[in-house]
């Protein structure tokens, strides 16, 4: 089975999906083989590995470490078209349809179906909307674009829902890397109600009650990155929802 039909297929059956996101550029080589040992002890469903900049250029080191340990499915989470990679499993095929940033629409995209070929591993595409965290993230100042405000939640589920009419197979709502708020649950419970798409949340998500409050709101997956990399005993804390 594919990386986006375990997802939907997930979605459907009303099973609770965890992401890890894992930003090389916040580690150092001899980093990652450890934190994939630790990581892959606890109910991951799936590591996005990648980040809006990689200065480090360290995608290929942190994918082969994961890939040693770990049978858990792993999804590049591209900031840019040469963060593709053959070693991992899949690609979030991001549209940036929050902004209206050409080049993040369709422009990018076009440059990036050469390198997917040639790594053959599977593009899902992905309707990505940034909503306004409470603080400027590198997401929001990469693409040049200007988040979904957090009390507009009508404007996110409309954005979805336009995204699942172009032809998108999954949405993915982004407080971004560090945020100081997460996607209210308000925002997640109208694009729920709005689109029957696998619905991914994440950012600034730092408890397990706000997990289980996007969960309850009507997320299919969430998305942990800088609170486990602080501390990744934080995955104790939700272990439970998953069980």
């Amino acid at each position: 089975m594919d990386i986006y039909s375990r997802i939907k297929e997930k979605s459907k059956e009303g099973k609770k999906q965890l992401a890890v996101l894992v930003d090389p550029d916040k580690h150092e080589i001899s980093d990652f083989l450890p934190l994939a040992k630790k990581l892959s002890a606890f109910p991951i469903d799936y590591f996005l590995i990648g980040g809006s900049l990689l200065s480090k250029d360290l995608l290929d080191e942190c994918l082969q470490a994961f890939k040693e340990v770990s049978d858990i499915p792993l999804i590049i989470f591209p900031g840019g078209v040469m963060q593709i990679n053959s070693k991992a499993d899949a690609l979030l095929f991001l549209s940036l349809i929050s902004g209206r940033n050409a080049e993040l629409l369709i422009g990018k995209q076009v440059e990036s179906v050469p390198y997917i070929l040639q790594a053959k591993i599977e593009p899902i595409s992905t309707g990505y909307i940034l909503v306004d965290g409470g603080s400027m993230t590198t997401a929001q100042y990469i693409s040049n674009t200007l988040p979904i405000p957090a009390n507009k939640p009508s404007i996110a589920a409309l954005t979805a829902k336009a995204g699942e009419m172009i032809g998108m197979k999954m949405i993915y709502l982004d407080a971004g890397s560090g945020a100081t708020n997460s996607v209210s649950k308000e925002m997640v419970a109208k694009v729920r109600a709005i689109t029957k798409l696998p619905l991914m949340v994440g950012g600034g998500i730092r408890s397990a009650k706000v997990a289980k409050e996007k969960f309850d709101a009507g997320a299919d997956l969430i998305v942990i990155g800088t609170a486990i990399e602080n501390d990744p005993s934080f995955l104790n804390e939700i272990a439970d929802i998953f069980q």
